[in-house]
């Protein structure tokens, strides 16, 4: 029996639908929307279309969006000054630096200007302070990918209280939020990585496996313990014809959508694990359409945490 989709495009709708009477009710009570800021490096075009979504659906929900838009060639530096202008600005309530930045800024770049945001303004839930409440489970902004991989087991019906959880995937956005954010729902947690002895051996006694690598169909069924739900987060952009053929069969919708692009989004997770989990977020139209929703959710608690404080 095929896996059940856990539909991350209906539960973002869902999110988006309550969010934005919220929005409406902080405009009327404030005189003015929650506003998000979001700065834009370079010319990636997978981050412009990513923003370009982002502005999209905050503007939908009622938010105040507003792009600053820095060329590939601008320094460390001056990026800073952008994000300190909007901390001290009235009308941003939150703050988002889209990833990756320019390799030229340096190697340290991400963590400065993480570091920089205001810990009140972080709808990204990355600065120290957030990721320190985090720890203790007291976090109102928490990083908007695992936020969005709760949302979408608890909408779906995935019990996690007593569950084992397993994450592969240590990086400080995902893997580590995630696995904190189960453990606090009372899973127990194992953190995967690449020196991780046995790793499918290790991921097949999860009831709950979060995949979060980065590596095209990395996850095959012999990792997935039968009946298991699990959530892809990866999102590769494969434009090789050998990974694509290794992925999916020649009759399928996904080849011929290669076919005619020339490239297509996959995740971490192979096709064939459908045939043995029970429950299964698809690439596209699992977690990526959360992510952007707790964006705006967390820009709307960031509006009225700012109110409440008089901010």
């Amino acid at each position: 029996m095929a896996a059940r989709v856990l539909d991350g495009t209906a539960v973002a709708a869902a999110i988006r639908a309550e969010v934005g009477p919220a929005v409406a009710a902080f405009t009327a009570r404030a005189g003015r929307p929650p506003g998000l800021g979001i700065v834009l490096v370079g010319d990636d075009p997978a981050s412009a279309i990513y923003v370009r979504n982002k502005l999209k659906s905050a503007g939908d929900a009622g938010l105040r969006t507003d792009l600053e838009q820095m060329p590939a060639t601008a320094t460390l530096a001056e990026l800073l000054a952008v994000v300190e202008r909007l901390n001290r600005s009235d009308v941003h309530d939150g703050i988002l630096v889209q990833s990756p930045l320019p390799v030229a800024m340096g190697d340290d770049a991400e963590r400065q200007v993480f570091d920089a945001i205001r810990p009140d303004k972080d709808v990204d839930g990355l600065h120290p302070i957030n990721v320190g409440y985090l720890v203790q489970n007291r976090a109102s902004l928490v990083s908007c990918t695992p936020a969005g991989v709760i949302e979408l087991l608890d909408r779906s019906d995935v019990k996690i209280a007593g569950a084992r959880a397993v994450v592969i995937g240590r990086s400080n956005i995902v893997g580590k939020p995630m696995a904190l954010l189960l453990l606090h729902r009372h899973a127990t947690v194992t953190i995967c990585h690449s020196r991780t002895v046995d790793l499918p051996g290790v991921c097949a006694e999860a009831d709950i496996l979060v995949a979060a690598i980065g590596r095209p169909g990395f996850v095959t069924p012999v990792f997935v313990k039968p009946g298991a739900a699990v959530v892809d987060v990866g999102t590769s952009q494969v434009s090789d014809r050998a990974v694509v053929e290794r992925l999916f069969p020649p009759e399928s919708k996904r080849r011929e959508v290669f076919e005619r692009r020339g490239s297509i989004v996959v995740g971490d997770v192979h096709p064939d694990v459908a045939a043995i989990a029970g429950a299964l977020s698809p690439v596209p139209g699992g977690v990526g359409p959360l992510t952007i929703a707790m964006l705006l959710k967390n820009t709307l608690a960031a509006a009225q945490l700012r109110a409440g404080a008089g901010g």
